[in-house]
């Protein structure tokens, strides 16, 4: 007995070692914001982001992240357990605003894993991973269950889906902060493609839910978030808060002080709503002496809803140099905005042009933590915590990608394997029929030709291959 409780103690002393002085943790995820949006990105953006590029000046700039969807759920999924979406196998009666949770309950998750280290967790903001019996609709008349709080996370003020599908509502700690006791109309902008500029699905919303203060909603919940764990955290107990915003996803609903600031439209002045508001937040972080323990990313779920009309009207492209847009499986609907910021860790102004994955966010935070992942739990994770402290250079050689038609893509070094034609995503064709002579599949060499315009299916047979057997595997 005595040897056991010896060997237990020198054990609970290495893991209070390897957590002595662990960091705050933020993760700020964008909502269809684009890779060519911001300015430390794209020098002709024709969007201002002044916070956002000072946030890049500070920290490092990823060139070659990725998010594991090319859309909203996908990416999510991938975000909070660190496995790729196609791996997901819960069945759910519904989608959309009303559907069931898509994560089991006892699946380890990036807040389960840190709470391991008493971090305090928070998820705030948009979720889309759906609320109660996946088998069922949400209730939210009454207590949700099961819903992120059952997943690690401590505190929760969540809006269930996007800001374009009912119900519009806030969710605190599973219970909604009002009834939905109104109901809303469809919505759209006269002239404009479906989906994009005030685009709204009609449906019950809450009495308190402003649909053009969500945003500001938002980083305030996050706000007061660090503000009550401020003091615990300057003595060792540390946080970790995942703040999803809602823009500028449709509806674009800029406040009436952003219109008119960029030559992007609607969309581009509410790209400057959000570079304002993480400006906020991060004043506020800087304001509670909590900027040097903390290890900021900020990114985005998928590529920009912004197509070749809106370039040639605005000038502006969106999503880079990259060919596609959100929901395809080229590289605009997946390839993200990816910055890191943790002073005196991070070296500023650093770029890197490390393949990464938004699923490795688990195991790098895990790392930061000391924390350990379960055995079997976050498959596609792969710790980056040495490419962010420049000790490395890269560690990740394989990349899959799913697009919104639920069609995969595969990545290895500088080769891209799309195992169709099309872009399967929103881009028109999104399946295309080969013909009798011509290529069955898409192969570009990223290195050579970033924008994927030539496809060298034909010429390279065998690295196709060697990609077709990895999405196979």
């Amino acid at each position: 007995m005595k040897k056991l409780s010896l060997i237990l103690t020198a054990a609970l002393g290495a893991l209070s070692a390897r957590a002595e002085g662990a960091p705050n943790i933020v993760f700020i995820l964008a909502d269809d914001l684009g890779y060519g949006d911001l300015g430390c990105y794209n020098a002709e953006s024709k969007i201002p982001t002044p916070a956002l590029d000072r946030l890049a000046a500070q920290g490092m700039r990823f060139t070659d992240a990725h998010s594991p969807g090319a859309v909203c759920v996908p990416t999510r999924y991938g975000i909070v357990t660190g496995r790729y979406p196609m791996r997901n196998t819960v069945q759910r009666k519904s989608s959309g605003g009303y559907a069931g949770m898509m994560i089991e309950p006892d699946r380890p998750t990036i807040a389960s894993v840190l709470a391991q280290e008493g971090y305090a967790c928070a998820a705030i903001g948009k979720w889309h991973l759906g609320m109660g019996d996946p088998m069922g609709e949400a209730d939210f008349s009454k207590p949700v269950s099961p819903s992120a709080n059952d997943l690690g996370f401590d505190y929760t003020f969540l809006e269930p889906a996007s800001l374009d599908i009912p119900p519009y509502l806030f969710v605190k700690n599973g219970m909604a902060t009002a009834p939905l006791s109104r109901e809303i109309g469809d919505s759209e902008t006269p002239g404009a493609r479906w989906a994009a500029g005030k685009f709204w699905r009609g449906g019950k919303i809450a009495e308190d839910f402003e649909m053009e203060k969500t945003l500001g909603t938002i980083v305030d919940e996050g706000i007061g978030f660090i503000q009550r764990r401020a003091d615990a955290a300057r003595k060792d107990k540390p946080f970790f808060l995942y703040l999803a915003l809602t823009a500028p996803h449709t509806p674009w609903l800029p406040e009436e002080g952003f219109r008119g600031r960029s030559g992007a439209g609607d969309y581009g002045d509410f790209v400057c709503q959000v570079d304002a508001e993480v400006a906020r937040f991060l004043d506020e972080l800087d304001a509670l002496r909590l900027e040097n323990n903390t290890l900021l990313v900020f990114s985005s779920d998928n590529g920009a809803f912004w197509i070749e009309d809106e370039i040639k009207q605005y000038g502006h492209r969106a999503n880079g140099p990259f060919r596609g847009q959100k929901g395809d499986l080229h590289e605009g609907g997946h390839r993200m905005p990816f910055i890191v910021r943790w002073p005196g860790k991070v070296e500023a102004g650093a770029q890197s042009e490390a393949l990464l994955c938004q699923t490795d966010l688990v195991r790098t935070f895990a790392a930061a933590a000391g924390s350990d992942v379960p055995e079997g739990a976050a498959e596609d994770s792969i710790d980056q915590l040495a490419v962010f402290l420049g000790e490395v250079k890269s560690v990740r050689e394989t990349l899959i990608v799913q697009g919104s038609s639920g069609k995969l893509a595969a990545r290895k070094g500088n080769w891209k394997f799309i195992p169709i034609l099309g872009s399967g995503g929103f881009t028109q064709p999104r399946l295309e029929k080969p013909k009798p002579d011509g290529p069955k599949a898409q192969l570009y060499d990223l290195a050579n030709d970033p924008a994927e315009s030539k496809n060298l299916w034909g010429e390279k047979s065998a690295i196709a291959a060697e990609l077709a057997a990895l999405l196979d595997q």
